[in-house]
């Protein structure tokens, strides 16, 4: 019993360690973030060189969390907010990629864990919805059915990750929304695709009825 105050001190001094480094992780997870949805805000506005700036911040904050964490702090790197931190880059990343039509760069790349990827990549066809009807609205149903395509081929490679939700983090709960998503954005599509198809129907009937018409006018005179 002589030594249980020392060991207790010791565990005491450990978990103080642990705690000042949880916060720690915390502040950084929530800057991250913060920087993350602030680009993608940027990317749907279309201020892509803003976008670029707060996810080169992000990325910095991202690789800096990981450095300190896991020399010593493995279980709090592995934390759901730290996890969801690096998910969020994921997404912000991902999503101007399609935006912009370009090749998607990796979780290694990106330096972020394979189930924080995968999740991010889901939430990025969220947001890539939101674009779709952006662009449809503006008249650009070309671009539209690209999204589209570039969305549902995302959808089933992800479907191709059948683990366990303690090994993916929550995969299938994300895939079931790209799901959902997907089916929503092609019948909006669709609609919209219809609605087009209808009105050039109907100006071409209009400008055949004014032809003839004229037609008519001219050969009474």
């Amino acid at each position: 019993m002589e030594n249980l105050k020392k060991i207790a001190e010791d565990i005491r001094t450990e978990l103080n360690r642990k705690n000042q480094a949880r916060e720690h992780a915390l502040t950084i997870s929530r800057e991250i973030i913060r920087l993350s949805a602030n680009s993608i805000r940027a990317t749907h506005r279309e201020e892509f060189d803003d976008a670029r700036k707060l996810m080169q911040t992000a990325k910095v904050k991202v690789e800096e969390l990981k450095e300190f964490l896991k020399k010593d702090h493995l279980d709090i790197y592995y934390t759901g907010y730290v996890q969801d931190a690096q998910k969020e880059y994921a997404e912000s990343e991902l999503t101007l990629a399609i935006v912009l039509d370009q090749r998607m760069p990796s979780h290694e790349e990106l330096g972020v864990e394979c189930p924080a990827y995968l999740n991010g990549l889901g939430e990025a066809i969220g947001e890539c919805r939101r674009h779709v009807l952006d662009i449809i609205r503006e008249g650009d149903v070309v671009r539209g059915e690209q999204l589209l395509q570039i969305m549902d081929d995302v959808y089933y490679v992800l479907v191709t990750f059948d683990y366990p939700d303690a090994v993916t983090s929550g995969l299938r709960r994300t895939t079931d929304m790209v799901r959902g998503v997907l089916e929503r954005t092609r019948g909006d599509l669709t609609v919209t695709i219809r609605q087009r198809e209808l009105e050039q129907a109907i100006e071409s009937a209009i400008g055949r009825l004014n032809s003839g018409n004229s037609r008519q006018t001219e050969e009474g005179n």
